[in-house]
């Protein structure tokens, strides 16, 4: 598979993970691709996808520093921005000595601590000057999710300098107060 048709076949997986408000695409050798929605993984093609398929797949999301990486350490999590797509954050890992990949939907839209119905003390800890905010649970608990509001809570209501650390980068923040 070449770079463009492995490109092209990523993106149509991801416009149809966005088309069914899913949230991961899973890539594995040995299996169909299959997408999550609403906590339910449901293949999407009849046909599993061989470990040349997804070797091929892996490099066509990467950049070199990317697949550097993934060379040294069998692993990599980074974001990609598909154009027209979406958002999505990418683990990419050995199995079995074969590639497989996750992607996970970032949304567009940057959630609100009401909305996500978080208690309104974040937003006092969000508005603290100093210190470092921890947040932990499974994976696919809103920790990401949790601190994307809280970050634009405080974007929103104070006149500072706001600095992430993230690898990867997931929400991006437009400059609003910050």
């Amino acid at each position: 598979m070449e770079r463009d048709q492995a490109s092209k076949f990523i993106n149509d997986l991801l416009r149809l993970l966005v088309s069914r408000a899913g949230s991961d695409l899973f890539l594995t050798c040995d299996f169909p691709p299959a997408i999550k929605v609403d906590g339910k993984v449901t293949k999407v093609s009849p046909q599993p996808l061989t470990g040349q398929h997804t070797l091929a797949l892996a490099r066509a999301v990467m950049n070199d520093k990317q697949a550097a990486e993934f060379e040294r350490t069998k692993e990599c999590n980074f974001a990609i921005s598909p154009q027209g797509v979406g958002r999505f954050r990418v683990n990419a890992f050995m199995q079995q000595g074969q590639v497989g990949m996750v992607f996970r939907t970032i949304p567009r839209e940057l959630p609100t601590i009401d909305k996500l119905g978080l208690p309104s003390v974040l937003k006092d800890i969000a508005m603290t000057k100093r210190g470092l905010v921890i947040l932990v649970g499974a994976t696919g608990s809103g920790k990401s999710t949790s601190l994307a509001a809280m970050v634009d809570h405080r974007n929103e209501t104070a006149y500072d300098h706001i600095i992430t650390i993230e690898d990867p980068v997931e929400f991006v923040h437009p400059h609003k107060n910050c």
